[in-house]
């Protein structure tokens, strides 16, 4: 078969083969799907701000009085900045944990859990070990990374070889995981400290995440799940093991079919989720608590649920969101203090969020059936 050579763009200049063609096109398709997800990212949020408009009205307070007081408190300042990004660093952490599941077919709901046994794990290395500054760091990480993917185990094995869903596991090992948290800093239990209770002892210094802005809490925890997000992208993206782990998860059969290890991928994929989760409970405690409490979470795992959704389960999405959900946290504060709504409105918001989420798979699987029959 003769190959037929694409016409030249200067008179003179040698004709081009027709594969560079095939990648101009394939870079503008992918600059189009990016420019495209950015614009359902900011409608997305938008269409959730003014659906809850009416929410706040009807408590009394005026929405264009109470969102310039939330974005005041989350970006009017150093303090409200600062607080933006400490919210948002677990958020991203958790918030990876579950698009890596949802790449590979997984809905982990037991980042939650994940999260606390992790954080439990990094404050007991914090306490009782005594190690050089930098490694005690690593390894009070490390152990919680471990922590997170112990517990996603069982839920991944009964997944890959009994075919057990993985949401009924992974919420049981919550329950479990709350109720071993408050055994071990419970009164009289073998993590708990003498002077706080339901708490640990203070990490050693060694063991802490540095501040990195003072006055503020901002500490370095921020630069790990920068790290960890920009790894996770280009894992999933740009490695042969992030491709089988995606193709898994579009469609088993055909993984299988292409020499795919299915089951040995599902528990790869399980691990990696609840050790990204497990970080995400290190890094709070190290770098924000300095110390393990029971109950320290507010509902991050459960949040990153939302966060990991409303970024398209796209790395750098979920950082976008993780900022969004810091952003609504961090200005809740002065909402109710001067707009007087209460911080339950972020709640709601982040519900509308994933209302619109719903909404917005529709919407993209419509423009892109108009753009194949273009």
């Amino acid at each position: 078969m003769t190959e037929t050579l694409v016409e030249p763009a200067h008179p003179g200049a040698p004709p081009e083969p027709p594969g560079r063609d095939w990648v101009g096109r394939l870079r503008s398709h992918e600059a189009q799907g990016t420019l495209l997800r950015i614009g359902l990212f900011l409608l997305t949020v938008l269409a959730a701000l003014v659906a809850a408009a009416p929410i706040i009205a009807i408590a009394g307070s005026n929405p264009l009085s109470a969102y310039s007081a939330l974005f005041r408190g989350s970006l009017g300042s150093q303090r409200g900045i600062a607080e933006t990004l400490v919210s948002a660093t677990p958020l991203l952490a958790a918030g990876l944990a579950v698009a890596v599941g949802f790449h590979a077919g997984l809905f982990n709901i037991g980042v939650e859990g994940q999260l606390v046994v992790g954080g439990l794990a990094a404050g007991a290395v914090g306490t009782k070990l005594d190690l050089p500054s930098v490694l005690h760091v690593v390894v009070a990480l490390a152990a919680a990374a471990l922590a997170g993917a112990l517990w996603a185990l069982v839920p991944a094995l009964l997944k890959a070889f009994r075919g057990v869903h993985e949401v009924i596991t992974t919420i049981m090992l919550n329950y479990i995981a709350f109720s071993v948290s408050t055994y071990l800093v419970s009164p009289g239990g073998p993590l708990v400290s003498a002077t706080q209770p339901s708490a640990t002892d203070r990490v050693d210094e060694s063991a802490k995440l540095p501040r990195i802005w003072d006055p503020t809490r901002l500490h370095a925890g921020i630069v790990v799940v920068a790290v960890l997000c920009l790894a996770s992208w280009w894992f999933l993206f740009r490695t042969p093991a992030g491709y089988r782990l995606r193709m898994v998860g579009s469609n088993q059969r055909a993984a299988a079919f292409n020499g795919i290890a299915v089951r040995r991928t599902i528990v790869e994929a399980m691990l990696l989720s609840g050790a990204l989760a497990g970080l995400a409970g290190g890094i709070e405690v190290l770098g924000l608590h300095g110390r393990y409490f029971d109950s320290f979470s507010p509902g991050y795992g459960f949040d990153s649920i939302a966060v990991a959704l409303l970024g398209a389960l796209n790395p750098l999405g979920v950082a976008a969101a993780a900022v969004f959900f810091g952003l609504l946290r961090a200005g809740s504060v002065l909402l109710q203090s001067q707009a007087r709504v209460s911080k339950d409105i972020i709640t709601v918001i982040s519900g509308l969020v994933v209302a619109f989420v719903a909404a917005r798979v529709v919407l993209e699987r419509r423009i892109e059936r108009r753009r194949r029959v273009r």
